[in-house]
């Protein structure tokens, strides 16, 4: 989806479903391969989810938790309820999928890295995101992305998830 302004966000349903088809013909157009796929917590952990279940793919789902290898760890400190890693199966030479739900400056996904790493060194890894909305500051780029949206600095957009598994957006 091109970029629009936030004023005028795309349903976030739309644009998992532009992810979702777009993951889905690079998986199809690389036969062979058996992709592990990994979220981010929260909102990657929720679309690795849906994506894991809605491709139907056989590799066992990974969360992982970047938090402590933030580079902002000792100002945000620990969440409320902070998520632990959980890998189901070997990191090294596994393929991988990086699930995030929002691509800004890139730092969440150095930390997803340097966490992954931690557990072996695989083959390949490739980023998936719902939404990138720019900003980056580290050589970052998702080779699947659901929308580009423009957002001023100043603004940040939130996934949510219902009880029955859809997603919303909000920018605040």
């Amino acid at each position: 989806m091109n970029a629009p302004a936030a004023d005028r966000l795309p349903p976030a349903e739309a644009i998992y479903a532009e992810l979702r088809e777009q993951l889905s013909r690079g998986l199809r157009a690389a036969a062979g391969r058996r992709p592990f796929l990994i979220g981010v917590h929260s909102g990657g952990a929720w679309i690795a989810r849906r994506l894991h279940a809605d491709l139907s793919l056989p590799t066992p789902l990974g969360t992982l938790s970047s938090m402590f290898h933030r580079d902002d760890y000792a100002r945000r400190g620990l969440p409320d309820e902070p998520k632990a890693t959980d890998l189901p199966f070997g990191i090294a030479g596994a393929d991988i999928v990086l699930v995030d739900d929002i691509l800004y400056t890139g730092r969440t996904v150095r930390a997803a890295l340097n966490e992954l790493f931690d557990y072996g060194r695989p083959d390949r890894v490739e980023l998936a995101v719902l939404i990138d909305r720019g900003g980056r500051e580290l050589p970052i780029e998702a080779r699947y992305c659901g929308a580009r949206i423009d957002l001023p600095a100043e603004r940040s957009l939130v996934l949510d998830q219902d009880g029955q598994g859809h997603f919303a957006l909000t920018v605040e």
